[in-house]
């Protein structure tokens, strides 16, 4: 049974989000990382750029494809996991431990306007 984790947020485009510290934290999910396969590669957003929900935010490359990766909300990259960068293989071993990018909202309510566990696990049938 795929694992979605109850205190975290989730995108259509199949990115998690944790508020850590009054910033947020986005990764893939366990079903993104699933349907992608063997990660290979990971481009990600240099601090300081800003984002714009539903815009693309980088990029992740497994061998079976290449997907962009969409911001879950607006706001400036503030981090970025160079270790997932360094080995993408990370995001297979465990999804929710392996972030991606960490996000200062310019709006922190938005983040509430994100799917919560339910929503997601109905929206990927599990």
């Amino acid at each position: 049974m795929m694992t979605i984790p109850a205190d975290l947020r989730y995108t259509a485009e199949h990115e998690w989000v944790a508020v850590v510290d009054g910033q947020v934290r986005v990764g893939v999910t366990a079903h993104a990382a699933t349907e992608l396969g063997d990660i290979v590669f990971v481009e990600l957003p240099e601090p300081g750029t800003r984002v714009v929900a539903g815009h693309v935010a980088g990029e992740i490359e497994s061998t079976k494809s290449v997907s962009e990766l969409f911001a879950p909300i607006d706001g400036e990259i503030v981090e970025v996991n160079t270790a997932v960068v360094d080995d993408p293989a990370l995001v297979n071993a465990d999804p929710y431990t392996a972030w991606l990018y960490v996000v200062a909202p310019d709006d922190p309510a938005t983040i509430d306007t994100l799917l919560d566990a339910a929503a997601y696990a109905s929206l990927v049938g599990a």
